[in-house]
Parts: C-alpha cells; structure tokens; sequence
C-alpha cells in the first residue's frame, strides 16, 4: 500500500508525467495506491474509486468514471464544476441549521 498527498503539487508537467508513470506502474504490480489530490485532471487521469471529503467527512464513494460524470452529492457536483466549496454546507447541512 501506497500513501500519497499532494504527491506532484508544484511539479511541471513533466516532472508529473514521470511521477504518474511511477505511481501507475507500481500500482500494475499490485499496489493499492492512496492519493489525496485538489488537481481534479490528475484524479481523472489516475484514479479508480474517488473518496470523496469535506470538513472531514466521507459524502461520496464511487468509481472514478461515475464520480466525475454524475456525482451523486450536492457538493461533489459543485466540486466537479469547479466551484469553491470552502463556504457552502450541503443540502443536508442546510436542512439542519433551518
């Protein structure tokens, strides 16, 4: 098992290639990988399952190509589209604070 965070923050482009290429082929020998990551084309690009968080707390699990095409939580579909999470709440936190 693998343990990434951030694992090419700040890295050129080529400078991630190469790591990517490290992480794949070692997760092609066996390797469970684990990556913590904002950049949402590297997720795209190497992710199988997305575990989605927010404030600390699990809102999404799913395959990657699901996860990315039609996120099921409110706040994974802002995330998809980019938008800045650092103030919303949820609906489901919303519903609470009413």
């Amino acid at each position: 098992m693998l343990f990434l965070d951030e694992s090419t923050a700040s890295l050129d482009p080529a400078a991630t290639h190469a790591v990517e290429e490290l992480i794949r082929a070692i997760h092609e020998q066996g390797a469970k990988i684990i990556m913590t990551t904002h950049d949402l084309s590297q997720a795209k690009r190497t992710a199988d399952e997305i575990l989605f968080l927010f404030r600390g707390r699990l809102l999404e699990r799913a395959p990657a190509k699901r996860f990315f095409e039609q996120p099921q939580h409110d706040l994974a579909q802002a995330f998809v589209k980019s938008e800045l999470l650092w103030w919303k709440l949820g609906k489901a936190n919303r519903k609470r604070r009413e």
